[in-house]
């Protein structure tokens, strides 16, 4: 089994949520999170003065998967959630080593 971890932009989830449901994998965990990497930061403006904002908001998607699924679900996710610009974001596979349900 392996574990993804996609950091992509927030208003990419939907698309990449709905595609990879189509896909048949449906079970996944969202999160609202922060960071910074090759794009450093973004400049604002507010009330004419410009903002510097080094941490962007981002979404992290978690799955555990089977092996047989982790290159299927990597492609959905580097395709629909691709700008070609700084910021589309991170994908990283871990190995698990056991999964324990909690209901049973």
């Amino acid at each position: 089994m392996k574990k993804i971890e996609a950091i992509i932009r927030p208003e990419k989830l939907e698309r990449v949520s709905d595609a990879l449901i189509e896909g048949g994998h449906h079970a996944m965990t969202v999160t609202e999170v922060r960071g910074r990497g090759a794009q450093k930061g973004i400049a604002l403006q507010f009330r004419g003065k410009e903002i510097i904002v080094d941490l962007i908001p981002k979404v992290k998607i978690e799955m555990v998967v089977e092996d047989k699924d982790v290159e299927a679900i990597i492609s959905i996710i580097k395709n629909k959630a691709h700008t070609g610009k700084n910021g589309d974001g991170k994908i990283f596979t871990y190995n698990v080593d056991s999964c324990t349900s909690v209901r049973n």
